[in-house]
C-alpha cells in the first residue's frame, strides 16, 4: 500500500472541521443563487421546459468537467483547488451582476431571446465550478480523517450540506419574492467574496501531492478506468448510481414546478428550508451510527425507500403529503451519498481518488440531463395536458386523484416504479456480492502507517511525494 500524503492526528481532524465549515459557506452561497435563478426563471416564464433546460444544463456541465476536475484535485494541493474554485465563482457572479445592470429585466426574462440564456449560463458556470471544491472535500476526508471515522465524517458532510440547503432554499424564495433577482445577485457576490477571504485562513496540513510513478499525465480516462475496474463491482456501483441519477433527473426538472403549483414562491422556499432538516437528520444518523458493516447493502436499501417514496408523495395534491415526502427524501439522500463515498475512500488508493470521484460525478451527472431534457417537453406538451382532459382523469384519476398538476405526479410515479425494479434486480446481482466482498477484504486504511507515524503531531512540508505504482 502507498504512503500517506498527510499524517493523520487530532490536528488534521480539527483541520477537516474547518475545511467543512468553509465549504458550507461556499455551498450556501452557490446554492442560494442557483435556487433563486430556478425560482425566478419559472415565475417569470411559467415554463417547465425552461427550468428543465437550466437544470439539465447544470448536470451536463458537471458531467463534462467531472474527470478534469478530478485530475486537477489529484495533482494540486487541496487548498489551492478550493481557492481556485472560489475565485472563478466570484468572477462569474460579478459578470452576472454586470449583465443584470446592462439590460432591462424584461429582456433578461425573455427565454426565447439570447440574454436570458447568457445570464442563466453565467450563474450556472459559477455553480458548476463549485463541484471542483466538492471533489476536493471528498478526498480531504481520506486525507485528514482516520479510516474508522470516515463514514461518520461523510455523514457530517451530508449534515452540513443539509444546513446549507435549508438556509438557501428559505432565503432564495424570500429573496426573489421580496428583493428581486438584482439584489439577490448582489448578495451572492458579497457572500462569495467573504467565503474566499475566509478560505485563506483555513489550514489544510498537506505534506505534498501524491503521484504514482509511471502514471499518465493527461487529463483523460487513462488513469481512471484501471483504478475502477481493478476493484470488483465498483464500476457496477457507479453505473447503478448513474441510473439512479437518470431517474433523479425527472425529479430535478419537476419538483420546483410542482411545489410552485401548491405554494407561493415565498412559502415554497420556506417549505424547502423546513424539509431540508431531513438532510441534517440523515447526515446526523450516519455521523452517529455509521453505515454498518456493508455500505453497499445500506445504499441499496436506501434506494428502495426512495423508490417507494417517489411512488406515493404526489399521488394526491395535498401540500402536507408533498412536504412530508420531501422531508423523508432529503433524509435518505445523505445516507446514500455517504455510502458511495465511504466505499470509494476505502477501496481506491488515495492518489487516484480525485479522478475516480470526478469520473463518478461525470457519468452519474450525465444521466440527469438526459432525463431532464426529455421529461421537460414530455410533461409540458403531453403529460400535463393529458391529465387535464376527461380521458386522463377517467384512466388514471383513481390512482392520482384530481388537480392541475396530475401530469407531474404521473411522471414521479412512473420513474420511481422503474427505479424500484432496478434496485431489486441489483440486490440479486453478482456485482453486488463482489463489491461487498471487496469492501470487506480491503485494508482498513491506506493511511494506517501514517496514523501511527504521526504520534508527535508534526506535519512537515514537502513539495511532492512520489508513490510507488500499485499496479
Amino acid at each position: 500500500m502507498t504512503e500517506p500524503v498527510a499524517l493523520q492526528n487530532h490536528g488534521t481532524v480539527r483541520a477537516f472541521y474547518q475545511v467543512l465549515a468553509n465549504t458550507a459557506i461556499a455551498n450556501v452561497t452557490s446554492s442560494y443563487l442557483w435556487w433563486a435563478l430556478t425560482f425566478w426563471a419559472y415565475l417569470e416564464t411559467r415554463s417547465v421546459l425552461a427550468t428543465a433546460i437550466i437544470g439539465g444544463s447544470y448536470m451536463l456541465l458537471v458531467a463534462v468537467f467531472g474527470v478534469v476536475f478530478g485530475v486537477i484535485v489529484d495533482r494540486t494541493k487541496k487548498k489551492a483547488v478550493m481557492v481556485l474554485s472560489s475565485m472563478i465563482t466570484l468572477v462569474t457572479y460579478l459578470l452576472a451582476g454586470a449583465l443584470y445592470l446592462s439590460f432591462p429585466e424584461s429582456v433578461l426574462v425573455n427565454w426565447g431571446g439570447p440574454w436570458f440564456w447568457v445570464f442563466a449560463g453565467v450563474i450556472l458556470v459559477g455553480g458548476v465550478v463549485e463541484n471542483l471544491r466538492n471533489i476536493a472535500l471528498s478526498t480531504t476526508v481520506t486525507l485528514l480523517v482516520p479510516s474508522d471515522r470516515r463514514d461518520r465524517a461523510n455523514g457530517l458532510v451530508g449534515a452540513v450540506q443539509g444546513i446549507a440547503f435549508m438556509v438557501t432554499s428559505v432565503f432564495s424564495g424570500l429573496s426573489i419574492g421580496l428583493l428581486g433577482m438584482g439584489w439577490t445577485v448582489v448578495i451572492a457576490i458579497v457572500a462569495t467574496a467573504l467565503a474566499l477571504c475566509h478560505l485563506f485562513f483555513v489550514p489544510i496540513p498537506e505534506r505534498g501531492i501524491a503521484h504514482v510513478e509511471g502514471a499518465p499525465k493527461d487529463f483523460g480516462f487513462r488513469g481512471v478506468i484501471p483504478a475502477i475496474v481493478v476493484v470488483p463491482g465498483l464500476l457496477a456501483l457507479i453505473l447503478f448510481s448513474t441510473f439512479n441519477n437518470l431517474v433523479g433527473g425527472v425529479f430535478m426538472a419537476l419538483m420546483d414546478p410542482y411545489g410552485l403549483t401548491l405554494f407561493s414562491v415565498e412559502v415554497w422556499g420556506v417549505v424547502l428550508g423546513v424539509t431540508s432538516i431531513g438532510f441534517i437528520l440523515g447526515g446526523a444518523l450516519v455521523a452517529k451510527f455509521g453505515l454498518g458493516k456493508n455500505p453497499v447493502r445500506t445504499m441499496l436499501l436506501v434506494n428502495i425507500g426512495i423508490a417507494l417514496l417517489g411512488m406515493t408523495f404526489a399521488i394526491r395534491e395535498w401540500w402536507w403529503l408533498y412536504g412530508l415526502g420531501i422531508l423523508v427524501f432529503m433524509c435518505l439522500m445523505p445516507i446514500a451519498e455517504a455510502a458511495e463515498q465511504t466505499i470509494i475512500q476505502r477501496v481506491v488508493p488515495f492518489e487516484k481518488q480525485g479522478r475516480v470521484f470526478g469520473f463518478a460525478a461525470s457519468i452519474e451527472s450525465a444521466a440527469a440531463p438526459l432525463s431532464s431534457f426529455l421529461i421537460g417537453p414530455l410533461a409540458q406538451f403531453w403529460l400535463i395536458p393529458f391529465m387535464n382532459t376527461r380521458a386522463g382523469q377517467d384512466s388514471l384519476g383513481w390512482l392520482l386523484g384530481p388537480g392541475e398538476a396530475r401530469g407531474i405526479a404521473l411522471a414521479f410515479v412512473a420513474a420511481s416504479a422503474v427505479l424500484l425494479v432496478v434496485v431489486l434486480l441489483a440486490f440479486v446481482s453478482k456485482p453486488y456480492r463482489r463489491l461487498s466482498s471487496a469492501y470487506a477484504e480491503a485494508p482498513p486504511s491506506i493511511q494506517a502507517q501514517g496514523e501511527a507515524a504521526s504520534a508527535d503531531g508534526s506535519t512537515p512540508e514537502m513539495e511532492v511525494t512520489h508513490l510507488p505504482s500499485t499496479r
